[in-house]
């Protein structure tokens, strides 16, 4: 049985609304009792993730800000420690280090950066981490790897104290993913796990939808459970819903969406990826997903803060 931790919400969003600002957005979020602000790392028409976090935190107060999820080939890890050091420094220690091994084929081909096998993308990923937590401590770096290099460098900014900084400095981090390599590299190093589709396709469509159902989810918990040994219960646990719908109709909805991730109907109403169905409905789904998988951050699109408003009300912090 999971330890059951209160329920957290964010809203992931690159751009604001057509007629609003990003500051706009952000107190909003912030407003309607969301926990979390979160930006992802690509080369589309977003917002870059830095600037945009820090900007969601100078408009707020409480609000947390996390890039879901920085991909490590886009920047050195020496690189990528000062910036998320900073994050955490200007935002009040609000910041959540969201990092990733890298996955969407256009980002990669379009910019021309190698896109390697996943095995060698997440030993980089692996090494980087161990570079960025040296550097966040407070002896200077001195790392050689297959991957990384570094020298004598003490890592300045330091980041905010946390509560964990006996065991590790810095800011939580969050590493997510849908396949066993990563899910285990996030069991041995991450404060919160995103419970990802699996994305080898390098998009998201009907190939993913095998590692959205039910019984993936209770594979991925227990490669994450089986890696990550006594620490197991200190993870948070998070997931990506790909649809969120008030409906009073959430058969016909599956039915209609489903395909489109490659699922059935009834995969599609029991993928723990989705949310739909009344407000009530939409609450038990979640309580139903806590209390079976231990998934307690629940990761919502932009489009779906008002709809899912009467969700949150209910369930933050509880």
């Amino acid at each position: 049985m999971p330890v059951i931790k209160p329920f957290r919400f964010s809203i992931q969003a690159g751009l604001p609304p057509a007629g609003h600002s990003w500051a706009e957005l952000a107190r909003k979020v912030e407003g309607l009792g969301y926990s979390t602000l979160t930006v992802s790392d690509h080369f589309d028409e977003q917002f870059a993730a830095t600037p945009a976090l820090m900007a969601a935190a100078d408009a707020t107060s409480v609000l947390k800000i996390s890039s879901l999820t920085y991909c490590n080939d886009y920047r050195h890890p020496v690189v990528m420690a000062k910036e998320a050091a900073t994050l955490d420094l200007l935002s009040d220690g609000r910041f959540e280090f969201g990092i990733g091994a890298g996955w969407m084929t256009t980002d990669y081909h379009q910019s021309g950066i190698p896109l390697d096998q996943p095995s060698i993308r997440i030993s980089r990923l692996g090494e980087a981490l161990d570079v960025i937590t040296a550097l966040w401590s407070t002896t200077p770096c001195n790392f050689g790897g297959i991957h990384y290099s570094v020298h004598d460098l003490d890592g300045l900014p330091k980041p905010m104290p946390h509560a964990d900084a006996a065991l590790r400095p810095g800011p939580p981090i969050l590493i997510g993913g849908g396949g066993k390599k990563v899910l285990t590299l996030a069991a041995r190093r991450a404060d919160i796990i995103g419970l990802n589709i699996a994305l080898g396709a390098g998009q998201i469509d009907e190939h993913a939808g095998p590692t959205a159902t039910h019984e993936s989810t209770l594979e991925k918990i227990g490669w994450i459970r089986d890696s990550a040994g006594d620490r197991f219960d200190a993870i948070e646990i998070q997931i990506r819903i790909h649809l969120a719908a008030v409906t009073n109709d959430r058969r016909s909805l599956s039915a209609a969406l489903a395909p489109v991730l490659g699922l059935s109907a009834d995969q599609g109403l029991s993928s723990p990826h989705a949310l739909a169905g009344t407000v009530d409905e939409i609450i038990e789904q979640c309580l139903d997903r806590r209390e079976r998988y231990g998934i307690s951050y629940i990761g919502l699109s932009a489009d779906s803060i008002d709809d899912m408003a009467p969700v949150v009300a209910r369930l933050a912090g509880t």
